[in-house]
């Protein structure tokens, strides 16, 4: 049985920053670090000392991590060693200064022994080797040694020259008096970095200590505070045989009495955005995504009577339907909207329409301000509409057979000429009003920028969602809000209402079958391996990847007739790459295995380190069930006769530092995981089972044969098996008694 641990934050806002610039401001972002590896980075916010952020990240941690830290503005502060609990934190936490000696990576492989006899007492501390130890010199590498200190005593070993995988194989002796042995104390053992001139650069320690000590350190929060929400999740995942059971209920056509709906009645309004994201995935996963969206429909369509409330509730389906669209439609809305959000950021006109905000102290007047404004807010939107209605071909397929399915059902329950836009209302709410019209208002939450608008553009952003909004509406409710100052873009929204309901309409008309979905896709820069060496900035080249469930292919162009392709069941290891490899940041190498069992390489560079981790999250998952899994890989590169890592001259000596499936981010990009993703829906209706319960009892009083009681029954069966199933786990692992403990450098 396998453990599932994912870690779920909120970057929400910083206060009370200290000022960085001369100007007296700081232009703060954040990174996140899990046992010292970044693993991701928000949006820098320029010349704000209260910034806001509001950045969500799901990770998925590797067994036995550490620590989570949160540095801001470069690193200068953080917040480290957070202690989490199960209902986890929402509070504001105070900035400590970052400690450079404490800034510490890798690992070190000794042994301790104490040796007693009549005429002496000595501690034997057998230093064997280290390995992916910090880099603290300018060539991207370190010259480290090591100390064992124990009270007044020390010993060190030697200096291994130019490298971050130092092999000493030395023997250090401390003597010892009897009476220190009584006396509580530690054993020290710390590692440097030697400097020819200067002082020695720390590069960690671990302790042994003899008596846990306990300090507790007051932070005054001079340095500001940064307000977070973390949320930390462990699981039990069992084998795929044991949830094979509830994922053949949940995918069977039931009408009234389907375990989706008995879903949907045992969950909470909290807890339902998770239940639908997960439906999501475990229906794309079947390849019913489409059957599952249109029974949620149907069943919500069925059940409202009036048109104008229709899927206007957080329900089950609309969730769906939110999460489906970003699952599968987020590269579509790229290439549709990214470059006019590009030339709106790259422009920042000063645009506003409002009377109560135009600026009068600039040397125009109000109504100049109001009519430039209307002219580029014409322009801009008008460029919008016309991407999204010239855009039926890129939209995906199964995107397109959702709302094929969708338009018909409410088609079929609003038949009434008076109804006559309902149908295309109920595509176009979904579509300009909860995906195009949110991702223009916050651009950095859907990818389509790395950082966030500055307070100009974020206004023009903003008058341009509520329009897009409008044109949603099919300019129905125009002229009836608060907003008159908006009146100046009405004609431009109803002049576009009959182009978009063509554009709906061609929209839904398609009849080819759900296509297989790509899980990741886009440009990425892959190294030119065959041939002389290059420059490490000539030996990147840009192609556009694919991933699949079944393959990592990539070609020139997205059009490109020939690509080369990698079966997923090839890899044998995803990891990162040292930065002075190829002298490159953001890199990660994908080792694959042949028929031969010859060993190949792959260096792909990603344009920042969330993409990277983006990759890596999405071909690690792909590849988790691989039998051929390496225990072990090369940081470095294999260039100038020797590995730039370990400097061992062999190509094929086996790697200086272990393989790990380290932290990898909760995306919609990445593969699905039906053993996880179920596992979650067990754990809703474990927490539903009283609700279960009385279903059952309600069918048995009204009909004998009722549906409802026997779909009732058979969760509560599979629930009570899956129960059993972790508690047979659960006791084995405790009669193996089998557990790691690491040593905390």
């Amino acid at each position: 049985m396998a453990k599932n641990t994912s870690l779920y934050f909120r970057i929400v806002e910083g206060r009370n920053l200290p000022a960085k610039d001369v100007s007296g401001t700081s232009d703060p972002y954040c990174i996140v670090k899990v046992d010292n590896e970044i693993v991701a980075r928000t949006a820098t916010v320029w010349k704000n000392l209260s910034p806001f952020w509001g950045e969500e990240y799901t990770l998925h941690l590797p067994m036995g991590f550490h620590s989570l830290s949160f540095y801001l503005t470069g690193s200068s502060f953080c917040i480290n060693n957070i202690c989490l609990v199960w209902a986890g934190i929402d509070n504001w936490l105070n900035l400590t200064r970052v400690d450079p000696d404490e800034e510490v990576q890798g690992e070190i492989h000794l042994s301790l022994e104490l040796l007693e006899d009549a005429e002496r007492i000595s501690l034997r501390c057998q230093v064997i080797e280290a390995r992916d130890l910090a880099p603290r010199d300018i060539s991207g590498t370190s010259d480290p040694f090591a100390r064992v200190i124990f009270n007044n005593h020390s010993a060190e070993t030697s200096i291994i020259k130019r490298t971050r995988f130092p092999h000493w194989g030395e023997t250090l002796e401390l003597e010892l008096d009897s009476e220190e042995l009584s006396e509580e104390g530690t054993v020290t053992l710390e590692v440097w970095d030697w400097d020819m001139v200067g002082k020695n650069d720390f590069l960690g320690k671990v302790k042994i200590i003899t008596v846990h000590l306990r300090e507790c350190i007051a932070h005054n929060g001079k340095l500001g505070a940064l307000r977070l929400k973390v949320r930390l999740v462990e699981d039990r995942i069992l084998p795929s045989i044991y949830y094979q059971p509830l994922i053949d209920l949940l995918v069977e056509s039931v009408e009234d009495s389907s375990p989706l709906t008995m879903l949907e009645e045992v969950t909470t309004v909290e807890s339902r955005q998770d239940v639908a994201m997960t439906l999501v995935k475990i229906y794309l996963g079947q390849g019913l995504v489409v059957p599952l969206l249109d029974y949620l429909n149907t069943r919500e369509v069925n059940h409202t009577t009036d048109p104008n409330t229709l899927f206007r509730s957080n329900s089950l389906a609309s969730k769906a339907m939110e999460q489906f669209m970003k699952a599968v439609g987020m590269l579509y809305l790229h290439d549709v909207l990214k470059p006019i959000i590009n030339r709106i950021f790259d422009e920042r006109k000063y645009i506003e329409l409002d009377p109560c905000k135009i600026d009068l102290n600039r040397a125009v007047s109000e109504a100049e301000v109001r009519d430039s404004s209307v002219e580029m807010l014409q322009d801009y939107l008008s460029s919008i509409i016309e991407s999204i209605i010239n855009s039926v071909d890129q939209c995906p397929p199964v995107m397109r057979l959702a709302f094929k399915q969708l338009h018909k059902r409410v088609e079929e329950q609003f038949a009434e000429p008076e109804n006559e836009d309902v149908k295309y209302l109920a595509i176009s709410g979904f579509f300009f009003l909860r995906f195009f019209a949110p991702a223009i208002l916050t651009p950095k939450l859907f990818h389509l920028r790395d950082q966030y608008a500055d307070t100009r553009t974020s206004r023009t952003l903003l008058l341009l969602a509520k329009a897009l909004q409008s044109v949603g509406n099919l300019g129905l409710q125009l002229g009836h809000g608060k907003e008159q100052w908006m009146t100046p873009l009405h004609p431009i929204i109803l002049c576009s209402v009959a182009s978009v309901k063509d554009f709906l309409d061609k929209l839904i008309d398609i009849d080819h079958d759900t296509p297989p979905c790509v899980l990741k896709e886009g440009y990425l820069q892959k190294h030119k391996a065959e041939g002389p060496q290059l420059l490490s900035r000539f030996a990147f080249k840009k192609r556009y990847f694919w991933l699949t469930s079944e393959s990592l292919s990539y070609a020139k162009t997205p059009d490109w007739q020939v690509r080369s392709s990698i079966p997923i069941q090839c890899v044998c290891a995803v990891e990162r790459v040292d930065e002075n490899a190829f002298q490159q940041q953001n890199v990660m190498q994908v080792i694959t295995q042949d028929n031969d069992g010859q060993l190949h390489t792959m260096y792909i560079q990603c344009k920042n380190v969330n993409e990277l981790n983006q990759w890596l999250s999405a071909i690690r998952k792909a590849s988790i069930y691989n039998e051929r899994m390496l225990p072990s890989f090369h940081p470095g590169a294999h260039r100038g006769g020797k590995w730039s890592c370990c400097l061992q001259a062999d190509r094929v000596v086996s790697g200086c530092s272990r393989t790990h499936s380290a932290v990898t981010l909760g995306d919609w990009s990445d593969p699905l995981d039906p053993d996880v993703e179920t596992q979650t829906i067990y754990k809703q209706l474990l927490q539903g089972r009283d609700k279960l319960r009385s279903v059952e009892r309600r069918a048995m009083y009204v009909q004998v044969t009722n549906p409802s009681r026997g779909v009732a029954a058979r969760l509560l069966r599979v629930i009570v098996d899956l129960e059993e199933a972790h508690a047979t786990f659960q006791r084995r692992e405790k009669e193996e008694g089998t557990s790691v403990i690491p040593l905390n450098p």
